[in-house]
């Protein structure tokens, strides 16, 4: 069964879940990642949720204060075995309810080209397509997303 617990980032579970998603997006980006890196430090970030399945943890997501009563989704990961089993949904659900609780009205995220399925699952809860923000505008992997929460 799944757990998710609210944390912030300097929970040792997100940071060992971070490790990995950096080094997956390493490897589907390569050197163009570190353009990417910049925008993605922890100490931006204010809110974290974790996955576990049992005790382990097997997913990941934050929240940074973006803009005018938005927060941005950052960090999401789920480990490739877990993959395909809702849980990626399961915690931007869990975010885009803590945002509310905190009085944002909307999520903006920033995603890749090279990751479909990402795209997928934000499509899937409702994030549609906006035109590239901020650090994004110019960058033609990109694809920049938002949902009233």
């Amino acid at each position: 069964m799944i757990r998710l617990v609210r944390t912030n980032p300097a929970d040792t579970d997100f940071r060992q879940l971070v490790a990995l998603l950096d080094k997956d997006l390493r490897d589907r980006y390569g050197d163009q990642q570190s353009f990417f890196d910049q925008f993605n430090k922890l100490d931006t970030i204010q809110y974290a949720v974790v996955a576990y399945n049992d005790a382990a943890p097997v997913g990941c997501g934050a929240l940074r204060a973006f803009k005018e009563n938005m927060v941005e989704v950052k960090r999401m990961y789920v480990e490739t075995a877990f993959r395909g089993q809702g849980i990626g949904g399961m915690i931007l659900r869990e975010l885009e309810s803590w945002a509310k609780d905190l009085n944002f009205y909307a999520c903006v995220l920033e995603t890749g080209m090279k990751q479909p399925e990402a795209i997928r699952l934000y499509q899937k809860k409702g994030y549609m397509a906006i035109p590239n923000y901020g650090q994004y505008q110019d960058v033609d992997d990109s694809v920049c997303m938002k949902k009233i929460v």
